[in-house]
């Protein structure tokens, strides 16, 4: 069994002050048209990704394609953003699937640098919030690297289990995917002072508002993974009250994008990655069960991204 480091204090505090000044960037990982892993392309990627000055950067997670990773490009993926990241940045790599291949995981990150891990949803079955948290407890009792645990899908944490994962010494935070700011609101009055809150909603720029208002103003930026400039365009709109240009990128830029991304099951990663491809990036083509978008999808998020593109004076 791992004895936890203080590592968790001093990476909550760099998260923490790297949310307060950029986005989270979360990578996505770039395949051959055979579909295999192309290292060097994801290392040009990623590298671009950094030079937009995220907060932090979250390789292997869901818009990374970790459900399609075996544990050799895992542990590719995760060096090689480490090796990029260089220090400038945190570097919270994806977790999952049960506790014990999580843990298998968690070791391959450890060892690669990461920094942190976010804990992905558990697979495929729904669980009583004792399975949850036992979930998290089983995890950090065998990692010394931070845990943020994130809630979506089948995960829904109640104020006391909240309560529960955040006494464990090394779980900092809670990434939440669920938009139901009732209960979020609940969550961070349970939470002590320190624990940290990420609002993970898909495009999650359309509700950023609505959750700093229940004190979750940091988010993760799926636009930061092939736009960065409307990312971060939008981040510093919010940041200094700049309602008219939030308004604007949102009308224009932000509804347009989910309204395509909502045609599709799966098109929250697949648009990212064809937005990427129409920007130059080599990351190539989701996996399987994921498909890229048709021909007239493409067409409309070109049209998309142009405008987007357009109000920040940028192109493609």
């Amino acid at each position: 069994m791992t004895t936890v480091s203080a590592a968790p204090v001093a990476v909550a505090r760099r998260l923490r002050e790297g949310m307060a000044g950029g986005v989270l960037s979360f990578p996505l990982t770039a395949f051959r048209d055979d579909g295999t892993l192309d290292p060097d392309g994801f290392r040009a990627y990623v590298a671009e990704r950094l030079a937009a000055a995220p907060g932090a950067v979250f390789p292997a997670c869901g818009t990374g394609e970790f459900f399609s990773l075996d544990e050799d490009e895992y542990r590719q993926v995760v060096t090689i953003t480490v090796e990029e990241a260089a220090g400038r940045v945190p570097v919270v790599a994806g977790t999952g699937y049960g506790w014990a291949q999580a843990v298998r995981f968690a070791r391959i990150a450890e060892d690669a640098g990461a920094d942190a891990l976010l804990v992905l949803p558990h697979y495929l079955v729904a669980a009583p919030q004792d399975g949850l948290v036992a979930q998290l407890e089983e995890i950090a009792a065998r990692t010394p690297l931070p845990l943020i645990a994130y809630q979506r899908g089948q995960v829904a944490f109640t104020a006391g289990s909240l309560r529960r994962i955040a006494a464990l010494p090394n779980v900092i935070g809670l990434k939440d995917g669920h938009s139901d700011l009732d209960r979020l609101q609940r969550l961070t009055l349970a939470a002590p002072e320190d624990f940290l809150f990420f609002n993970g909603a898909s495009t999650a720029e359309i509700q950023a508002r609505a959750y700093a208002t229940v004190g979750v103003p940091a988010y993760s930026s799926a636009v930061h993974a092939f736009a960065p400039e409307i990312a971060g365009a939008f981040f510093t709109a919010l940041r200094d009250n700049d309602h008219g240009t939030a308004d604007k990128l949102l009308r224009h830029f932000y509804v347009p994008l989910v309204e395509l991304r909502d045609r599709v099951p799966g098109y929250a990663v697949s648009l990212v990655k064809a937005a990427a491809r129409l920007r130059g990036h080599r990351v190539g083509p989701v996996r399987a069960p994921l498909t890229d978008p048709s021909p007239a999808d493409l067409a409309a998020l070109t049209a998309v991204l142009t405008a987007g593109l357009d109000l920040v004076g940028a192109s493609l």
